[in-house]
């Protein structure tokens, strides 16, 4: 598909404007130049409508777009469980854990384990991130980026990896996550719209031409069991998404990992003004979440009417899922589809820009400055980040096409294999919230035992559904956390617990978001399931 004049007339004013804001909030006073806080934490005043769109804009990647996109392509509405039930955990988190963490003013989440746990946890949780981040986060968006501009454009994959390599680098590497996070309020906006229009494309296509809602009727009448939240056992893809343990059992783990523990996540609510700011700005996130099966799954859903009617390439959205989005950007009419085109890019360049100001805040702050170089200025470790997340963003260009170019569903596979970390990630920072006696010991037994168990599982028993396995996994190294900490020396009696620092007690605002959030939900499962 070519991009036509007024296409790439829509694209350009896109990276025009998203370079003018990002050069703009980036700069500096006469006589200031940015320090670590500056740089990694957005000097700490970043409001809640910053906070929470740049959340989803982070989380929005090529990952989801063209991963979720996929498998509604092959499953349906069930996989926006990974959505809607991250609206609760962000919610969660925000209430109970963000108090936590703010208080302790930390860069890093490693940071907060070394309050709990010393300087060993700390250490191999930072490099265990930065490797997690380079080798799967980045490498993944980089991947399934270059491969829908290729099925959008036919430009080849390697090519699409460098130019969106080298467009995030540019408009987020002087500036920080200032940079990042209010250049993604732009971005958002964009995915939105971008997102919508597809949608509506697509359906409006499934119905003839009677419009959208005819169309979705269409869907829920013809394809009933893509609207099924809960599968069955029986159901081709129920090893991905095992029926009601997907609402009981390891999804959560993984949601917890990824929204409250995370660095790529809560750093943005770790440059908040204020507590207040940093919980309305989840909160702002969790209702956003609500829209993005309608934006990604939905379209995915559509495309089997599609491609049975004729109207898109059956071929090749049957051999590879993860090109059901491409084919669909293809149905857009000259002008929009620059604007959608200008969406994808963004939905991609707003996760590689973060991801990169992640990795290069652990190991600057936790690496580089405790053991390579310590007490220099704060200019060196600022210069330290940004060659850090340009070497970051270099090595997942090496590693992109090697490690995920032969997977048939790029997005589950990524949560599979996160999975074999995720519970040990959850497990010590629950103990370390809620077991006044866990230790370095019990947290080492955690974070092995999560790596050992997973592995045997996966061998012994190659059937079971990841997402049982990750629950069985979380359960089992509790156990070990819990035994290994009793077995061994207590921590020290003025070693920080965090169980004390929980504030209940939440503004008006955030508890009403919390409610309309929760009814709907509530209201979705019944509805499909």
């Amino acid at each position: 598909m070519d991009l036509g004049a007024i296409d790439l007339g829509v694209v350009a004013v896109y990276a025009i404007v998203l370079f003018t804001i990002a050069f703009w909030v980036s700069r500096e006073p006469a006589g200031h130049s940015k320090n670590t806080e500056d740089y990694f934490l957005a000097g700490r005043s970043l409001p809640w409508w910053a906070i929470g769109a740049s959340l989803i804009a982070s989380n929005i990647s090529a990952e989801q777009i063209i991963g979720q996109s996929g498998q509604g392509f092959v499953v349906g509405m069930a996989i926006a469980a990974y959505e809607w039930q991250a609206a609760i955990v962000l919610l969660l988190t925000a209430k109970f854990f963000l108090p936590i963490f703010l208080k302790r003013k930390i860069y890093t989440m490693p940071q907060f384990l070394e309050t709990r746990y010393g300087h060993g946890v700390k250490t191999l949780m930072s490099v265990y991130w930065i490797t997690l981040y380079t080798a799967v986060n980045l490498a993944a968006v980089l991947w399934l980026g270059g491969l829908a501009i290729e099925s959008v454009t036919g430009f080849n994959v390697i090519w699409a990896m460098c130019g969106l390599a080298a467009f995030a680098v540019l408009y987020s590497l002087y500036g920080g996550l200032k940079a990042v996070a209010l250049t993604d309020i732009i971005q958002v906006v964009i995915l939105i719209i971008g997102g919508l229009a597809i949608t509506w494309i697509a359906l409006d296509l499934v119905s003839g031409g009677d419009g959208p809602i005819s169309g979705f009727a269409r869907l829920g009448q013809e394809v009933p069991g893509h609207f099924k939240m809960i599968l069955s056992s029986d159901h081709p893809n129920y090893a991905d998404l095992p029926g009601i343990w997907t609402l009981l059992g390891g999804l959560w783990v993984l949601h917890f990992s990824y929204w409250g523990f995370n660095q790529y996540i809560i750093q943005r609510a770790l440059g908040a003004e204020n507590l207040a700011e940093a919980q309305k700005g989840l909160a702002f996130a969790a209702v956003l979440k609500l829209l993005i099966p309608l934006i990604v799954v939905v379209p995915g859903i559509a495309a089997l009417i599609l491609a049975q009617d004729g109207a898109l390439a059956a071929d090749a959205l049957n051999e590879k899922s993860d090109r059901t989005y491409g084919e669909l950007m293809k149905l857009a009419p000259t002008g929009l589809r620059g604007l959608v085109f200008a969406a994808l890019i963004a939905a991609i360049v707003s996760s590689l820009a973060s991801m990169m100001n992640s990795i290069s805040t652990i190991f600057t702050m936790d690496i580089y400055r405790d053991y390579i170089a310590r007490d220099r200025e704060e200019k060196h470790y600022v210069l330290v980040g940004r060659i850090t997340a340009l070497v970051a963003m270099v090595m997942a260009l090496v590693l992109a096409k090697p490690f995920l170019g032969g997977m048939e569903s790029a997005f589950q596979t990524i949560q599979e294999y996160s999975g074999f970390i995720a519970p040990g990630v959850v497990a010590i920072f629950l103990l370390g919230f809620f077991f006044k006696r866990a230790n370095a010991t019990g947290a080492f037994a955690v974070l092995i035992g999560s790596v050992v168990v997973s592995i045997l599982l996966k061998l012994l028993m190659p059937d079971m559904p990841f997402v049982l396995r990750i629950w069985i996994v979380f359960l089992t190294i509790m156990v070990f956390g819990v035994v290994a900490s009793l077995a061994s020396q207590a921590p020290e009696p003025n070693q920080p617990v965090a169980l004390s620092d929980i504030n209940f007690s939440t503004r008006p605002v955030f508890n009403i978001a919390a409610l309309i959030v929760t009814a709907i939900l509530v209201a979705l499962y019944v509805a499909y399931w």
